[in-house]
């Protein structure tokens, strides 16, 4: 059953724009279930890469979802993320998995796969949903689009700042690579490419801080 457009919220964007901390903002201040979207293709690039899956075999990829035991629970305001029964929450953050997660997020089957799992749980209703497709393909039909983005070296320099927080070394010059190399395979890949929905509000979170994009935010859903 398709959900009411008018309670889900989709927020996307490029890595490191602000939007996981600026979801689950905004959905805190509604109420609503925050939907990570980026944790479930992380939490299948771990699955392929602890089984040693070729991504390039169609029939070990398919193999891989579906016996895919993934599920997204809700944990004190953010998300616990369980593979096979297993809080891989942590594991999946480094930065190596989100290289994994862009080159996973470009096969077909995958996206296919975890496009039903995201419609599952917006059918609900009362989500905020994050990614970098929410808008364009996976709930076309929400009425709050929302596409926040910001320069790639202010990106580099807050992922540096929250890895280094996490306790692990970070060198600002090689994060600000995969950040460019990442945004590239993102928007030219043919699944799905990251770019705003038409009608999505564009926000650049340059000179904003997480709650000023949410205040923001609030403001456009009156």
């Amino acid at each position: 059953m398709a959900a009411n457009r008018e309670t889900i919220i989709t927020i996307d964007g490029p890595s490191g724009g602000g939007k996981s901390t600026v979801s689950r903002m905004v959905a805190a201040e509604l109420g609503y279930a925050y939907l990570d979207t980026g944790a479930m293709y992380r939490a299948v690039g771990l699955q392929a890469q602890r089984l040693g899956v070729d991504l390039a075999d169609e029939k070990q990829v398919k193999a891989m979802l579906a016996e895919l035991d993934l599920r997204l629970e809700p944990a004190n305001g953010d998300t616990r993320v369980l593979l096979g029964g297993e809080d891989v929450s942590a594991t999946i953050r480094s930065a190596e998995m989100g290289m994994v997660a862009s080159a996973i997020s470009a096969l077909p089957l995958v996206r296919q796969k975890l496009t039903q799992l995201q419609q599952q749980i917006g059918a609900r209703g009362r989500v905020v949903a994050e990614g970098r497709d929410m808008g364009t393909v996976v709930f076309p039909q929400a009425r709050h689009k929302f596409f926040l983005d910001a320069s790639p070296e202010e990106r580099a320099l807050r992922r540096v700042a929250q890895l280094r927080e996490q306790g692990e070394e970070a060198a600002y010059e090689v994060i600000l690579a995969q950040i460019i190399k990442r945004d590239h395979d993102d928007s030219t890949r043919a699944a799905a490419p990251l770019r705003p929905a038409d009608d999505a509000v564009l926000v650049d979170s340059s000179r904003l801080n997480a709650r000023e994009v949410t205040r923001f935010i609030m403001g456009s859903l009156q």
